[in-house]
């Protein structure tokens, strides 16, 4: 029967992550391209520059998220959140309640490795909170001149929880590529997975 009620957790997830893929997909057809500022303050334009710009975008895409939950047919977005969260939004929707990173990748340039999460924070979170299931949603967009414009055709999610598990030895946080290859595997193993992989002297 264990390998049973495993199957049924990860199915939960995979199932989230296309909930939570139709739910952006819809957003991002009525997600308005913006302006970073006025022109007479950057004259010249706005370098491509993804973390410049990276926190604004995320806050765009989480409070309009919640702007039009019923367009969305959602119940709440709690963006209020401390900054030391693992995740960037709670999105509720038949009281079920989704915990979902925000990240950006401007799709003009090449997609490589990116800090996913501190292994600390991860671990301790999925060992304290066994119900506690992390999706990230990232967002491609593109610059002109001072817009931000999104692209309806780059949209991926994921679950740190199937990821190839790199641990940089240098900051201790996970690295992935957005696109990835899925590994399906249980939450035990990924919380043990990251205890062997991490060189933090906290996780013991």
């Amino acid at each position: 029967m264990k390998p049973l009620l495993h199957n049924e957790k990860i199915s939960k997830i995979i199932d989230e992550i296309k909930y939570l893929e139709k739910l952006f997909k819809k957003l991002l057809d009525i997600l308005p391209s913006f302006n970073i500022t006025d022109s007479k303050i950057l004259p010249y334009g706005l370098k491509p520059h993804t973390r410049s710009v990276s926190w604004l975008v995320e806050q765009v895409i989480v409070q309009q998220t919640k702007y039009r939950s019923k367009e969305l047919d959602i119940e709440d977005v709690n963006f209020n959140l401390p900054d030391t969260c693992l995740h960037d939004c709670e999105i509720t929707e038949n009281g079920n309640k989704h915990y979902v990173n925000i990240k950006i990748h401007n799709i003009e340039g090449k997609e490589n490795k990116n800090d996913i999460s501190a292994v600390e924070k991860l671990y301790f979170q999925y060992v304290a909170n066994p119900e506690y299931e992390l999706i990230y949603a990232c967002f491609g967009i593109n610059f002109e001149n001072i817009k931000i414009n999104f692209d309806k055709n780059y949209l991926t999610l994921f679950s740190p929880q199937f990821i190839p598990i790199y641990v940089n030895p240098r900051n201790d946080k996970i690295q992935a590529t957005y696109h990835h290859k899925v590994i399906l595997r249980t939450r035990e193993e990924f919380i043990e997975l990251l205890k062997k992989s991490s060189k933090s002297i906290t996780l013991g």
